[in-house]
């Protein structure tokens, strides 16, 4: 699931960059498909051929939005970090209840968002919300496990999850609380961050441990004892 998750949002990048660059298919993307403040608190109101979402459903745009991306930089940045911490958080959950937890994440963050600045009118875009709901839940899973980073940009350091991603936790709200105005939603970071640690709680298989408290072994790995091969459970 977090590789087809990866491939929605490598293809709609593409379909709006590619094939329909011509006729200005991303900036048509980011208005119709991407979530504004104003109009989903209904202060505003978006052109009539930008309605492709009728206005009172436009509630989804909460959840298309996590699938549109302003350029390829946006788009690569947040699929490393789905791609990195989210099959770890799929293997806990299992298939179905990931994506949920995916498209709930993408929901809050956009929800937040809007909660945060209403009176904001440019439309949210980008999966960094639900990304930020994966590495929240991903903490909560395996604080111990060790990450390579490159620090300062070239020295490889091994560090423990829970100081590196939580460290990243703190920073995400250090800026949302100072946040004055940039590019960047902090408020979305900070709901994808508050959907991940509660969802991870509620939705993974109930034999996967919080904190890494017991090792539990991947569930298609089979462990050969003699002549004998022991399979794990089936998970969800």
């Amino acid at each position: 699931m977090t590789l087809a998750i990866i491939a929605a949002n490598v293809a709609v990048f593409a379909i709006f960059n590619v094939a329909l660059a011509s006729v200005g298919g991303m900036d048509f993307a980011v208005l119709a498909f991407g979530h504004v403040p104003t109009v989903a608190h209904e202060v505003a109101v978006l052109p009539e051929s930008l309605r492709v979402i009728p206005e009172d459903l436009y509630l989804l745009t909460a959840l298309t939005s996590g699938f549109v991306h302003a350029d390829f930089l946006h788009l690569a940045g947040n699929m490393l970090f789905i791609w990195v911490f989210g099959d770890n958080v799929e293997d806990a959950l299992g298939h179905f209840r990931y994506l949920l937890f995916y498209l709930v994440c993408a929901f809050c963050a956009a929800w937040f968002h809007a909660f945060v600045f209403p009176q904001s009118d440019a439309a949210l875009v980008g999966a960094s919300g639900a990304a930020a709901g994966i590495v929240a839940a991903y903490l909560m899973l395996h604080p111990k496990m060790k990450v390579w980073v490159l620090f300062l940009s070239f020295l490889p350091l091994e560090l423990a999850a829970g100081w590196l991603l939580g460290a990243w936790v703190v920073f995400q709200l250090f800026m949302f609380l100072s946040d004055t105005g940039g590019e960047v939603s902090w408020a979305a970071h900070v709901g994808g961050i508050g959907a991940g640690l509660a969802l991870v709680v509620l939705l993974k298989r109930s034999d996967v441990p919080l904190f890494d408290r017991q090792i539990i072994p991947p569930h298609a790995i089979a462990a050969r004892d003699g002549d004998t091969i022991r399979w794990g459970q089936d998970g969800a």
